[in-house]
């Protein structure tokens, strides 16, 4: 029987961690706060930032929140981000993707201060992660890939030397989760595959640990796996039901699969809340570092 990576309980258990670190902090005279950004009325968005404000409450940090209308002008978004870069109470903060049309989303981001770069998207901390081979942990690290190793290293997964296919060459996962697979203390050997990639599914079959974030519903099957290979979803498909006369959200991984694979994070309940709750360490360990502790010394 596979084993089933719950993000939903290793998650609960860094927010406790978490909770902990932050008391310390606060009685310290120290401010832990998260900010977001958030630009128009999309319902999917709103959705997100406010999870990000509830996970907020559960560990006490606080939530500063910038909300723009939907037609704010690129200045309007210019200046929300100076008043978060120059918030004493703001630890770090996400800019909430998409904007609007017409609104340069890269030269937003990179307006971010790096120091206060909750997602660890801006340029300078992806550069900072290609340099740093040995898990440096003085920039934040990007939230999904950093999740996705947490849940299976939780789990007993030992990555060192094992062969990752990872499926999908995004940003947010596929490009940055192999600088962390191949870090010093993983030591993975990555493959990085997209829909170009020739013999796909025989790499796929030849894989130690499939990590499958390319967006296509149920892409990898019971066929493309041997039964001693881990899989984490990371994939995100809106699909319309017609029975159900409904909009379904479906993971790249089929759900047979689950019943010839060594392990697997379900979707969702598995990388989603590991992400959720990586953004919150990320923020809490900014806050260490402007205080002067050295990421862990809280934990002692």
């Amino acid at each position: 029987m596979a084993l089933v990576l719950d993000g939903k309980a290793a998650a609960a258990q860094i927010k406790k961690d978490l909770a902990a670190r932050v008391a310390r902090l606060r009685e310290a005279g120290h401010p832990v706060g998260l900010g977001t950004l958030l630009v128009g009325d999309d319902a999917g968005s709103a959705k997100y930032v406010a999870g990000k404000h509830r996970d907020c409450a559960e560990v006490g940090i606080e939530s500063i929140r910038e909300d723009l209308p939907g037609d704010a002008s690129f200045d309007d978004i210019a200046a929300a981000v100076r008043r978060l870069n120059e918030n004493p109470a703001c630890t770090g903060y996400i800019v909430q993707l998409p904007l609007p049309d017409g609104i340069d989303s890269t030269r937003i981001v990179e307006m971010v201060d790096p120091a206060k770069d909750a997602d660890g998207m801006h340029p300078y901390n992806l550069g900072q992660m290609v340099l740093h081979t040995n898990g440096d942990s003085r920039y934040p690290l990007p939230c999904t890939p950093r999740g996705v190793i947490d849940l299976m290293e939780r789990n007993g997964i030992g990555l060192d030397g094992r062969n990752v296919v990872v499926l999908g060459r995004g940003v947010t996962i596929g490009r940055t989760i192999g600088l962390l697979l191949t870090n010093r203390g993983v030591d993975a050997t990555v493959t990085l595959c997209h829909t170009h990639t020739r013999g796909l599914h025989d790499i796929m079959r030849r894989a130690d640990v499939i990590v499958a974030a390319m967006g296509q519903a149920h892409f990898v099957k019971p066929e493309d796996i041997n039964p001693d290979a881990v899989l984490m979803d990371v994939g995100v498909s809106r699909v319309y039901d017609e029975q159900a006369g409904r909009w379904r959200v479906l993971g790249d991984v089929a759900p047979a699969c689950h019943d010839v694979c060594a392990a697997y994070s379900p979707n969702p309940g598995g990388v989603g809340p590991m992400t959720r709750a990586m953004l919150l360490s990320n923020v809490v360990e900014m806050a260490e570092r402007r205080a002067g502790i050295v990421f862990g010394d809280a934990e002692e």
